[in-house]
């Protein structure tokens, strides 16, 4: 018997963590004694069968669509699930992006669909080419799969080549999947959410990479109304009901998202800041520039990458996700907004350890 696993999972939860972990995806937790709530009103039991209908109507309300068109979900990859499974059929193919989150790709293929790619070029600066999603297309492609903002890279596509991405779907009868998790880490002039481009757009998102809020589990899925209730009538497979007191604790951070948000925002920025002056004098170091997000996608030039990733660790007790598991093998992710301080002394202990190699 094969077992369905997912090799980036099981390296997060065993990998020990060290003094410098930059081997983070979302920003640092926001502390829940800051949260302006009655905990007196926490219950354990709520009505919520088909979803909680403050949480429903809250995150209806933050995308500008109606509560039916909202399906809650425990966190995103939960939530991609979902949409994919709903979306595809055994034989199907689903189109993704490479390089992509690892999940994506372990997701879809669990859905018994044949995973096709195309290529978003490191080299580049992992834009989207419409032109090579439509060669990538086959006779059988019923849902194209990507992220914005890009992860691993953070880089941002607009709204104009993801409705060409649509419409590329939708000349073959099929959908356009668009994970969102990371999009509101655009702080100035946030991009319209994907869902109001056209309907066979599917957006997923969740509160678990911006806000600080991860161990709510608040995901959610974006969608018509018939193919919300698909979604929703596909989750009773695995669960009843969620929690409900993380539900209630969901809806007291949808009402005070500028709160969360703002703090993270301090620690995202100066580690940008930080970030942008460590690749102005480090040549080293090679990798597309952003001006958004939480994650940036590093080359060590010259060098083998998985040997520096591994002396990081072992001589410079600092940790950096490998490009392996985004399927580019030259690289690796560091993650911001966590902690200032450690951000820093991370980016010169790679500094380090790059002169010890040079």
């Amino acid at each position: 018997m094969r077992y369905k696993q997912s090799e980036y999972m099981y390296w997060a939860k065993t990998n020990p963590r060290p003094k410098y972990n930059l081997a983070t995806s979302g920003v640092g937790g926001f502390p829940l004694r800051d949260l302006p709530f009655d905990y007196s009103r926490l219950d354990i039991h709520g009505d919520n069968k088909y979803g909680f209908g403050p949480l429903k109507r809250a995150i209806a309300q933050q995308y500008g669509v109606d509560a039916d068109c909202v399906v809650t979900s425990e966190g995103t990859s939960m939530a991609n699930y979902l949409a994919m499974a709903s979306l595809l059929d055994p034989g199907d193919d689903v189109l993704i992006e490479q390089p992509v989150y690892g999940l994506l790709v372990d997701a879809a293929q669990f859905t018994g669909a044949t995973v096709t790619r195309f290529r978003r070029s490191v080299e580049d600066g992992c834009v989207i080419d419409p032109s090579a999603v439509r060669k990538a297309m086959t006779p059988r492609t019923k849902l194209i799969v990507v992220t914005n903002l890009h992860n691993p890279s953070s880089v941002l596509t607009d709204n104009g080549v993801l409705r060409e991405l649509a419409d590329i779907a939708a000349s073959a009868g099929g959908h356009l999947l668009v994970d969102e998790v990371y999009l509101d880490a655009v702080y100035e002039d946030n991009p319209r959410s994907a869902v109001h481009l056209a309907d066979n757009v599917v957006v997923t998102s969740s509160l678990t990479k911006i806000y600080g809020v991860s161990g709510l589990r608040c995901g959610w899925i974006l969608a018509r109304p018939d193919l919300a209730r698909a979604m929703w009538r596909l989750n009773d497979l695995f669960a009843a009901t969620p929690s409900h007191p993380g539900e209630l604790l969901s809806v007291a951070a949808f009402e005070h998202l500028p709160l969360l948000r703002d703090r993270a925002r301090r620690i995202v920025d100066a580690d940008r800041a930080a970030l942008n002056t460590f690749l102005d004098f480090e040549s080293g170091v090679a990798g597309p520039r952003t001006k958004h997000g939480t994650t940036a996608f590093l080359k060590p030039v010259g060098r083998d990458c998985d040997h520096f990733i591994e002396a990081l660790r072992s001589h410079y007790e600092t940790s950096v996700v490998p490009g392996r598991f985004f399927e580019e093998p030259g690289y690796f992710r560091v993650g911001m907004g966590v902690d200032h301080e450690m951000f820093v002394e991370g980016l010169n202990r790679i500094s380090r350890a790059l002169a010890s190699q040079a």
